[in-house]
């Protein structure tokens, strides 16, 4: 194995999640580590802001944390809902619309009665559109994702009042 080979194929293992490789030939021993990042211990406390899923005293490394995400804005927090409010959740990870296309009026605006069972919403998982019913009957309060923005599992996605 020359120096150009060991070069390619520490590029490709740094740019990969592959912790460890070692390689043998012929009286030739390469082993290459991954260098280990610092494990950080993230708490976000329940309804922070949009972008993160509550987690609960979970350790994720440097190299995760994209996939958990950030807010989108700076102080644009969700507000606690009401007491007498239910939060309709989102299902799975994916691109939430509130109507079935550009053309069509959304599903549900804030004001609206919903029954259980009815369409709230899409939300788009690997060009897959998954309609999103209504598991409450009662009066939409608030919406709080914004139409063609990326959703997190159980983010919320509507307060409704419940009849």
């Amino acid at each position: 194995m020359d120096f150009k080979q060991i070069q390619e194929l520490i590029k490709m293992i740094n740019k990969s999640n592959i912790g460890e490789v070692s390689i043998e030939e012929k009286g030739f021993k390469l082993t290459i580590k991954q260098k280990e990042e610092p494990v950080q211990q993230l708490i976000a406390a329940p309804m922070q802001h949009q972008a993160v899923a509550p987690l609960a005293a979970t350790q994720v490394s440097a190299a995760q944390q994209p996939a958990i995400g950030a807010p989108e804005k700076p102080g644009k927090a969700v507000e606690a809902p009401a007491d007498n409010t239910v939060t309709i959740k989102s299902p799975m990870i994916g691109t939430f619309y509130r109507s079935s296309s550009p053309d069509k009026p959304p599903f549900i605006n804030v004001g609206d009665e919903i029954d259980l069972g009815k369409v709230v919403c899409i939300i788009e998982a690997m060009k897959l559109f998954n309609e999103i019913e209504s598991e409450v009957k009662g009066r939409i309060v608030k919406v709080l994702v914004e139409d063609a923005s990326p959703v997190e599992y159980d983010q919320p996605l509507f307060l409704v009042e419940p009849a």
